[in-house]
């Protein structure tokens, strides 16, 4: 058994010395096929859905009340802020910028592939899932009901794709993503802390500024945020490499190489 342990142990120290680069994934054909066939299919049900949503007619627009809506959700009639529907768009559009932040760094630049694999089944995944369910529910927004909005807005599909927000669930599904490889990168990182509260942030502001911007409700923007948050985080959770066994042996490896290592 000894003999055992020392030459996992010599192995493992000469891999390492020969630079192979690590990697807290392991990819599956198979499997990654089954998350791009999820997400696809889910988004082009969406899509089909959308294609068969009828807009609101006049009478419709006419016979829709505000006390319909749930107490909770009525602070929504309260403003209707196009500068936030605007700002929103910027948290959106900025969030997808934050995986790419993986190039800068040598250890995750050389195992890019990967991480851009998990992040497009993150984004297809979460993006399906918010498009089927905005076609199936069919919520009107809250613009919807005010009166100062024209007919024309009013009767877009869209304008019956209140639940649950896009905007809040891809903005978390990118920011949970990036904090958890983050993590399952520089598992000692001090920064920690700081990454996960800025992943936790900057949706949460999303979803406040699509409420202000009137195109959703508050549990539209909580529903988003769960949906998108659970994707991010588990995309990478469910690819993460598990050790060979209980004794401390594990294996890594990425796109340059693998890594043996035994913890005594």
């Amino acid at each position: 058994m000894k003999y055992i342990k020392w030459t996992i142990f010599v192995l493992s120290f000469f891999i390492v010395c020969h630079g192979f680069s690590q990697s807290p994934y392991q990819l599956n054909t198979k499997k990654e096929l089954v998350f791009y066939g999820v997400g696809l299919t889910t988004f082009a049900g969406g899509a089909f859905l959308k294609s068969q949503t009828p807009v609101f007619t006049l009478n419709e627009l006419e016979n829709l009340n505000s006390n319909d809506i749930g107490a909770f959700d009525r602070q929504a009639f309260e403003v209707n802020s196009l500068k936030a529907h605007h700002a929103s768009d910027y948290f959106w559009f900025g969030s997808f910028s934050l995986p790419l932040l993986f190039l800068a760094h040598e250890k995750t630049r050389r195992d890019y592939k990967t991480i851009a694999t998990l992040w497009g089944e993150t984004v297809f995944i979460t993006a399906g899932l918010t498009m089927l369910t905005k076609y199936s529910v069919r919520r009107a927004r809250p613009f919807v009901y005010d009166s100062n909005i024209s007919i024309a807005e009013k009767s877009e599909s869209n304008a019956k794709a209140s639940f649950f927000s896009g905007h809040t669930s891809m903005t978390a599904a990118n920011t949970f993503f990036a904090a958890t490889v983050f993590s399952d990168y520089f598992p000692d990182s001090k920064i920690k802390p700081v990454v996960w509260g800025l992943a936790a942030a900057i949706p949460a502001v999303t979803g406040y500024l699509r409420v202000r911007g009137g195109r959703h409700y508050p549990t539209d923007v909580i529903a988003g945020y769960a949906v998108g948050a659970l994707v991010g985080w588990a995309i990478p959770k469910l690819h993460k490499r598990k050790r060979l066994n209980s004794k401390g042996l594990s294996f890594y490896g990425g796109l340059n190489g693998g890594m043996i290592r035994y913890e005594f």
